[in-house]
């Protein structure tokens, strides 16, 4: 499990990146790159990483759900995520 600022980091990037989506994509269509350099480095989506919602596992990231896939298989397994049963042939 990831550590609980490592989480906190990541909402506060994804919040950072909302807040200023709308300016940035102004100042990008009009060529400002220096008005873009001005505005904080969180706030661009690049610095995002996918990370599990349950304990913050950034890679094995299934994007259709949002979990790793250690939390898939076991919420699967535990059927805790609907339509999602054990295949067998």
């Amino acid at each position: 499990m990831a550590k609980e600022c490592v989480k906190a980091r990541q909402v506060k990037r994804e919040r950072l990146v909302d807040q200023y989506a709308e300016r940035r994509a102004a100042l990008k269509k009009a060529g400002d790159y220096v008005g873009l350099s001005k505005l904080p480095r969180n706030s661009s989506a690049v610095r995002l990483r996918n990370r599990c919602k349950i304990t913050g596992r950034p890679r094995g990231y299934m994007r259709q759900f949002g979990i790793c896939r250690n939390m898939f298989r076991e919420w699967a397994l535990n059927g805790k995520i609907p339509g999602v049963t054990k295949s067998s042939w």
